[in-house]
């Protein structure tokens, strides 16, 4: 039976933060993962992740952003790799819609820098959109977009320089509280733990099976085109994106990389799935959920898609993150189901997950995101 100062389950983004952040303070940590690190069965891949301070969820999210981006630049320079690409971002909606309401409401509360345009100066400045007349758009300086996949290698990379233990083609069976710590079974063998973290996003219910949190894993799809004329879609020209209209909130990328335009529909069909089954495969109708939004507001992005791949969100029912220690096993440590909006944050809550395990409390304010909440 193997031991160590702390086991992290799923190495995803969030578990590959708190992987690199419980190694870089010390601690023998050994993370483990199901399917390769990097693979597109969960959550954290898809080429490209949104990057924004002002936030339409909740202006509380603000001080965590704003560490954050002090984390990615650190990450950056200690592994020698861009990774975080400040494009700006334009959040596009009705005045009284969430996302330009919302995003407005943080950046004035915590006095971020924005512009507000109307439609007609919106048209002007990014003449890829078709936005109708009564739209605004807030637009912040420094939005942009984090590399997914590399950003996932790197914090493993360095965790493993740091001391850490990767495993992967490794399954986590089952979390059981063991001797004032934890015991893990997997299908290698058993491994004995001071502290357990789960970031296991979707399989999160099938390893903590009584948690008594209302989980739910849905199904995503992202599709990349390619348009007749690029260089209108690269981040000269086109920054990061959100939109609201009757069709959704949809967010899109500029240009990067061979696979082109990337748009999505942020919760899609907002479809329940099993994580292990669930149909991967893109339908007419998946295509059309990305399609008819581009038709309506980016007629210039004609084209099929290119490229098209389904991911996971791990939703609780406030849309809010669960990060804490669960109050029955204090020794497990919960950091995984996002809502299809966490990536950003995986740095500093990687830094949280550590205090949590070596300290059992963080200085930073969390109690949005206890995990009693919903009890």
């Amino acid at each position: 039976m193997e031991t160590c100062d702390a086991i992290v389950v799923g190495l995803g983004v969030m578990g590959a933060a708190s992987l690199y952040r419980l190694a870089k303070r010390g601690l023998h940590a050994i993370g483990i993962e199901q399917y390769a690190p990097g693979h597109d069965h969960g959550s954290s891949h898809g080429e490209t992740r949104i990057i924004r301070l002002g936030y339409f969820e909740h202006p509380s999210y603000v001080p965590l952003l704003r560490e954050a981006y002090a984390f990615w630049r650190a990450l950056e320079a200690e592994c020698g790799e861009k990774l975080l690409n400040v494009t700006g971002i334009v959040e596009i909606g009705p005045a009284g819609s969430d996302l330009v309401r919302g995003t407005l409401a943080s950046a004035k509360l915590h006095g971020l820098l924005h512009d507000v345009l109307n439609a007609v100066a919106l048209r002007e400045r990014f003449p890829a959109f078709a936005v109708p007349d009564g739209y605004l758009g807030v637009l912040q300086p420094d939005g942009g977009y984090l590399l997914a996949e590399p950003a996932v290698a790197a914090m493993l990379a360095r965790a493993t320089v740091h001391g850490a233990t990767v495993r992967s083609g490794t399954t986590a069976q089952s979390v059981t509280p063991f001797n004032g710590g934890v015991k893990i079974s997997t299908s290698e063998g058993e491994i004995v733990a001071r502290r357990a973290v789960i970031t296991a996003g979707p399989w999160l219910p099938t390893l903590l099976p009584g948690l008594d949190q209302p989980l739910r894993v849905t199904r995503q799809v992202l599709g990349w085109l390619s348009p007749p004329a690029p260089d209108n879609f690269g981040s000269e020209r086109f920054p990061v994106f959100l939109f609201q209209s009757p069709l959704g909130i949809h967010y899109g990328f500029p240009i990067h990389g061979p696979a082109g335009l990337k748009l999505a529909k942020h919760r899609h069909h907002d479809e329940s799935v099993d994580p292990t089954t669930y149909d991967r495969t893109i339908s007419a109708r998946d295509r059309a959920a990305i399609l008819d939004f581009r038709d309506a507001y980016l007629p210039s992005a004609t084209g099929p898609l290119v490229k098209e791949q389904t991911c996971l969100y791990t939703m609780t029912p406030d849309g809010d993150f669960i990060l804490d220690r669960l109050p029955e096993a204090p020794q497990i440590v919960i950091a995984s189901p996002c809502s299809g909006h966490g990536f950003k944050f995986a740095p500093v809550i990687g830094e949280i997950v550590a205090d949590l395990v070596i300290d059992g409390k963080t200085s930073r304010d969390i109690a949005r995101f206890s995990a009693a909440r919903f009890r």
